[in-house]
Parts: structure tokens; C-alpha cells; sequence
């Protein structure tokens, strides 16, 4: 295994520590095992207000499909990056609603 996937991991003290490959799939966990933190943000966004969705645990395709949802479920654009999803424009009250409808546990957190 070269250093570069190894995700900069250099040891670890658990004995059946197995470094996470590329491409490996994650299995998303239950609705209800979930905990999401729905955030409002403006910072190096020119002034624009988006709502980020973070905490979400499971494969990327999951994630993709709740943000599909959500952007559907608010009648606006989003995006997919680094594993959390942004809504354009503030609608956390109504995110929150539409994910506990759902069965996720979730929570206001920041701005």
C-alpha cells in the first residue's frame, strides 16, 4: 500500500485497524442512527446565504439522493461537497422539518 492512500494515517494502536481504500463503499446508516446538524453560513460565499446539511454517515450515492430531496423539497439549487450538502439560500426551519419527517435525528447548529 503507497503512502498516498493511506489518507495520512501513519499508525494506529487498534489491532484490526483497516486502512479505508479508494472506492471502497461505506453502508449508510438507518434514518433513525443518524445525527445531522443543519447550518446557516455566508462566510466566502460573496455575501450569499446557503444552509449546510453535515453529520451524514454512509455512501456518497445516499448522500446525493437526500440532497436531491432536499433541493426538490425547497425548490432551489445545491450542491454535494466534502460530504455535506449545501442549499442555496435559508431554509433551515424548513430542512429541519422535511429530515425529521424522515426519521433522521437533527439539530440547529451555528450562525
Amino acid at each position: 500500500m503507497n503512502k498516498k492512500s493511506r489518507n495520512g494515517i501513519v499508525y494506529s494502536t487498534k489491532p484490526d485497524f483497516q486502512y479505508e481504500q479508494e472506492g471502497q463503499v461505506r453502508e449508510s446508516l438507518p434514518a433513525a442512527q443518524q445525527q445531522l446538524y443543519v447550518w446557516i453560513d455566508s462566510k466566502g460565499r460573496k455575501g450569499k446565504t446557503v444552509s449546510l446539511v453535515r453529520g451524514f454517515i454512509g455512501a456518497d450515492k445516499d448522500l446525493e439522493v437526500l440532497a436531491r430531496e432536499l433541493k426538490a423539497h425547497c425548490s432551489t439549487g445545491g450542491t454535494v461537497k466534502n460530504g455535506e450538502i449545501i442549499i442555496q439560500g435559508e431554509f433551515r426551519e424548513k430542512i429541519l422539518r422535511f429530515l425529521s419527517g424522515k426519521g433522521y435525528k437533527v439539530k440547529k447548529a451555528g450562525g
